[in-house]
């Protein structure tokens, strides 16, 4: 089965030039029963700066066990402001379902669930979806958002550009799907990258981003459309081949992913932050850091409330690493739960404890491992670079890498 999953390797400096060659000129439900079409909640404004949006990724149920119930005893839900449900699918110029088990087919028991109530066997709706409505129904503020797309399924945006309003035709009529309507509040269009690289090179040119965010504006009205965005601010980079400034008008928010900056993908490193919230003496991209991307899209016409800043719940790593410092030689990715080079906040801060911090975000050199992740510390810091900068709030992937009591959302204000 296809699982679509962030943290991924992105590939970002090899992508980059790969991009060059290809693009050229280019670039210049209420309880598990309830209704599902009772009347929905509009979407409540909430002030600039205070949204604290996580993302739930709706394969994390399988291996990492981790359900819609955990974000509840958590005691995330009581911090969030929105939820991001990752990823539904772009197929054929349409939105479709990413996983139909999980999303709405599976059976959840009493102590699976929200509220402790079990599936039947009969009842309409199961899966995240119905836990979902349950979250909803006992944090009535918050919000749920779809979203589509992600580094393993974009490559099918670029042919639901060439007929934008179908597309977002497709997406409003499974959004509003009468089983399910209640659960979400509106989407969220997650394209790597619009006429630049990612898993597979776009093509459709500086303006299809905008014409598709438009299509769903209009589609959608008064219902939340955003978008998660690159956070590559070097010359000639992934923000420059897009007009981001234009689509803003269209969207309520951008998620910039300030985030897979640096990471074994490059197997010989040099060993690199992840996030780093600023440059730094030997950065081995500039460009690559959180500041350069909400500078840039500010530049670019994006105002300072539509822009969200993005955290990661996890760290990435190296192995073979001798050098304490950022910027050693490795010899692969560090071993990781799931995947190598990659291992949740939750692990990382009992196994490799940061012992330095560098730009805004912490590392950590254990033996011949060498890993960077945010902390409840350099989050603080990253919440006054928010704060300052007058942004509309603070995104994170994802929510199953925090501690079973939250640590890391706690610390995001």
């Amino acid at each position: 089965m296809l699982r679509p999953h962030r943290p991924r390797t992105r590939f970002r400096a090899l992508v980059a030039a790969a991009c060059t060659a290809v693009l050229g000129v280019s670039l210049l439900a209420g309880a598990g029963t309830a209704a599902a079409d009772q009347e929905k909640a509009p979407a409540a404004p909430t002030a600039a700066g205070e949204k604290v949006i996580g993302y739930f990724a709706n394969w994390g149920v399988y291996q990492r066990n981790y359900h819609v119930k955990n974000i509840q005893t958590s005691g995330s839900a009581a911090k969030l402001t929105h939820i991001n449900y990752a990823f539904g699918n772009v197929q054929g110029g349409k939105c479709t379902i990413g996983d139909s088990f999980a999303d709405y087919e599976k059976a959840y028991t009493a102590d699976q669930s929200v509220d402790g109530v079990a599936d039947t066997w009969d009842q309409p709706l199961r899966g995240n979806f119905n836990q979902l409505r349950k979250l909803k129904a006992a944090n009535p503020g918050l919000k749920v958002i779809w979203s589509f797309g992600g580094w393993s399924w974009s490559g099918g945006f670029g042919e639901a550009a060439k007929n934008p309003a179908a597309f977002a035709k497709s997406c409003h009529d499974l959004v509003e799907d009468p089983r399910w309507a209640d659960v979400f509040d509106g989407i969220d269009v997650d394209w790597e990258y619009p006429n630049a690289c990612g898993l597979t090179c776009d093509t459709s040119g500086p303006d299809a981003f905008t014409n598709m965010v438009s299509a769903l504006r209009t589609e959608f009205g008064g219902d939340l459309v955003t978008a998660a965005i690159t956070a590559d601010a070097s010359d000639g980079g992934k923000i420059d081949a897009t007009d981001y400034g234009a689509a803003a008008r269209y969207l309520d928010w951008y998620l910039p992913m300030t985030y897979d900056f640096f990471g074994a993908f490059a197997a010989q490193g040099p060993t690199a932050p992840h996030s780093p919230l600023t440059s730094y003496p030997g950065i081995p991209q500039e460009g690559f850091n959180s500041d350069a991307a909400i500078t840039k899209l500010k530049a670019k016409g994006v105002p300072a409330e539509k822009l969200l800043l993005g955290i990661g719940f996890y760290g990435r790593g190296w192995t073979g690493v001798t050098q304490a410092e950022p910027g050693g030689t490795a010899t692969g990715a560090a071993p990781g739960t799931y995947e190598a080079g990659i291992e949740d906040y939750k692990v990382l801060k009992n196994t490799c404890p940061a012992n330095g911090t560098v730009a805004g975000t912490a590392y950590a050199h254990c033996g011949n491992n060498w890993w960077s992740y945010d902390t409840p510390a350099t989050i603080g810091t990253k919440m006054n670079y928010k704060n300052e900068q007058g942004l509309g709030g603070t995104f994170f992937w994802e929510l199953s890498g925090d501690t079973a009591d939250g640590e890391l959302i706690k610390a995001i204000n």
